[in-house]
């Protein structure tokens, strides 16, 4: 990923992410909330140097969603109605690379119609106005699915089957200590050293149950990391990690374990 090197297993997940992408087939990152594949995403697209267009899929997506609308515009006092290209049709006309996050979340009804732009036909037929989109060759699509996630459906096989998948779990200490060193506003070695020793509690905590997947994101984690350079640590987790939460006994268990290394 940008900015530093992973280690181990860390490695050979961005290594695979990369080659994948770089023979022009589309990625699936597998694994939990918080696992870093959106970052992973990120980082990936940078690399090529392209451009990222994102769908964030829920049970409320919609074809017009992902391939657009139609609308009225007034020229010299002339209606005119006009086509305004969803995300999946931008991403194809102009190779950017397609960033699908939650995808088992969508209704399976909606995404097949993506089936013949995944495949060696890299067209698309959209339905709204009859025009066949052939896609740019830069074009590709990397999907993120959450495993064990309140509402997530089986994938299409015919979907998960023009995907090449990676699967991810939650990023090993070495890397996320890096991570931190490299992309945070915090410089403090102690600080940093203790926010990882903290974000491996809360990656137990998840495990077992007692806390929500999204609690332990590295993203969270990072603006933590942030913040704690112009407020005090305590008040940063409140205002990153625990405010979000509505959970009383979820919020106590998370603050317990941050004052074990703050304290």
């Amino acid at each position: 990923m940008a900015g530093f090197k992973f280690r181990h297993e860390d490695e050979a997940i961005h290594h695979d992410s990369f080659n994948i992408l770089k023979l022009g087939k589309n990625l699936l990152l597998k694994g939990p909330t918080g696992a870093g594949k959106t970052r992973l995403a990120d980082d990936l697209a940078a690399e090529f140097g392209r451009e990222m267009v994102s769908i964030n899929c829920s049970v409320d997506i919609d074809m017009e969603s992902l391939l657009g609308f139609k609308t009225i515009e007034y020229e010299e006092g002339q209606q005119e109605i006009i086509f305004v290209d969803g995300p999946v049709i931008r991403a194809m006309k102009n190779g950017h690379i397609l960033y699908i996050d939650e995808i088992n979340m969508a209704k399976p009804e909606v995404l097949p119609i993506l089936n013949a732009a995944l495949d060696y036909r890299r067209t698309l037929m959209n339905p709204l106005t009859g025009e066949e989109i052939t896609a740019d060759e830069d074009f590709i699509v990397i999907a993120a699915i959450n495993i064990g996630y309140a509402g997530t459906m089986p994938m299409n096989e015919a979907l998960l089957n023009r995907f090449n998948v990676v699967e991810i779990d939650y990023v090993s200490d070495d890397a996320l200590l890096e991570i931190l060193e490299n992309q945070s506003l915090q410089d403090n070695p102690d600080v940093l050293r203790k926010l990882t020793d903290f974000h491996k509690d809360l990656v137990t905590m998840t495990r077992q149950g007692q806390i929500s997947k999204e609690s332990s994101s590295v993203r969270s984690l990072l603006d933590l990391s942030d913040l704690s350079t112009l407020i005090p640590p305590d008040r940063a987790l409140q205002r990153t990690v625990t405010d979000k939460l509505d959970n009383d006994q979820e919020k106590t268990a998370i603050y317990n374990a941050f004052k074990l290394h703050f304290e």
